[in-house]
C-alpha cells in the first residue's frame, strides 16, 4: 500500500485528538474506516505508531517521529496548493506593466496602489518608454499591459478605453499668460513650446500642429532628449512654455503655472487606454484587468 497524503493527516488527526472516534467525526469518516486506514499504515511501515486502549490511543516513539515528519509534509503540500491555487486567481505571481506618462500623481498612480493593496503578493514590474516599444514588448511577451495614449495598431492585441486627462499649458509664473485663468489656443501661436521626445512629446507635438498650424506658419517646438519633468524645469527657468495634463498637476515645479487651453469647442482630453497581447495567459494580468473594468466601469468591454 503506497503512504497517501490522507494516511498523514489521518495519523496526525488521531494523534491530536488522541482519539479515532473523535478524528473520524473531525474527518467526516467512519470510525472503522479510520481505524484500517491507520493499521493498513502501520503494516505498510511494519511498525506501530499508536498505542490503543479503552480511553483511546497514543502515539508510541515511532509514532511521534512519523507524525512530526508528516506535519511537515501536510504543511508543504498544503502551501505548495494553496500557492497554485492564489497563482490560477492572479493573487501571486508577477506582471510587468508598461507606461510613458508621470506616475507623480493621477489615474495611472492610482490605479498601482489600488491593485498592490489588492494583490500584494503580486510582484509588479514597471517599465517605462515609446509608445512604439512597448507595444513591441507586448508581441515579444516580455510586457503584460501597456497603459498609453492612442489606438491599438497590432491584429493580436487586445484594447480596453481607460480614462481621459485636461490638457494644460505650463506656463512660467511671470509669463503675462499666466495671469489668465483658461488660455485660448490662439493665444499660444508665438510661442515656444518646449517638449520632450519621451513621454507623451509626440501626442502633445501632434495636438499643437492641430490647433496651431496653418499653410505657411507652423507652431514653433524645440524637443529634448529628456523626460516631461525636465521640461517643467526649462519652463521654470523661462525657456519657454510647454504643454502637459493632469498626471504631472500633483508636483510643484519652481516657477511653473498651470492653465487649462480651451477653444470653441472647450477643453481638450487625451484618452489612455490598455493594451495586451490575446494570448497573454498570465493569471496576474487577468487580475488587472478586472480591476480596471471595476474602477472604470462606464467604459466599454475590451475589444
Amino acid at each position: 500500500m503506497p503512504v497517501e497524503l490522507r494516511h498523514l493527516r489521518y495519523a496526525i488527526a488521531a494523534s491530536d485528538h488522541r482519539s479515532l472516534r473523535r478524528a473520524a467525526e473531525i474527518l467526516h469518516l467512519k470510525q472503522s474506516t479510520l481505524s484500517r486506514c491507520v493499521r493498513d499504515l502501520e503494516e505498510e511501515l511494519q511498525v506501530q505508531l499508536f498505542e490503543r486502549s479503552r480511553i483511546g490511543v497514543r502515539p508510541t516513539a515511532a509514532g511521534n517521529a512519523f507524525i512530526t515528519s508528516a506535519r511537515r509534509v501536510v504543511q508543504e503540500i498544503d502551501c505548495i496548493t494553496n500557492t497554485a491555487r492564489a497563482a490560477g486567481r492572479g493573487e501571486v505571481g508577477r506582471l510587468t506593466i508598461g507606461f510613458y506618462t508621470s506616475l507623480s500623481t493621477g489615474n495611472l498612480r492610482a490605479t498601482l496602489l489600488d491593485y498592490m493593496q489588492h494583490y500584494p503578493q503580486v510582484q509588479i514590474d514597471i517599465i517605462q518608454g515609446p509608445r512604439t516599444e512597448l507595444f513591441t514588448a507586448i508581441d515579444n511577451a516580455t510586457l503584460d499591459i501597456a497603459i498609453v495614449t492612442g489606438e491599438p495598431n497590432g491584429q493580436h492585441r487586445r484594447s480596453m478605453a481607460l480614462w481621459s486627462e485636461r490638457v494644460m499649458v505650463a506656463l512660467p509664473e511671470g509669463h503675462p499668460l499666466a495671469a489668465q485663468e483658461i488660455v485660448s489656443w490662439t493665444d499660444l501661436k508665438s510661442e515656444t513650446f518646449l517638449l520632450a521626445r519621451f513621454d507623451l512629446g509626440q501626442d502633445f507635438r501632434d495636438l499643437l500642429m492641430m490647433k496651431l498650424a496653418s499653410p505657411g506658419d507652423r507652431p514653433k517646438v524645440v524637443q529634448y532628449e529628456v523626460n516631461g519633468e525636465t521640461i517643467k524645469s526649462l519652463v521654470g527657468a523661462g525657456l519657454g512654455v510647454s504643454i502637459t495634463c493632469d498626471a504631472y498637476l500633483g508636483v510643484s515645479y519652481a516657477g511653473v503655472t498651470y492653465r487649462e487651453a480651451r477653444d470653441g469647442n472647450g477643453p481638450w482630453r487625451l484618452g489612455y487606454q490598455a493594451h495586451w497581447a490575446a494570448d497573454n495567459l498570465n493569471p496576474a494580468l487577468d487580475s488587472f484587468l478586472k480591476l480596471l473594468r471595476e474602477r472604470y466601469p462606464a467604459l466599454p468591454e475590451p475589444e
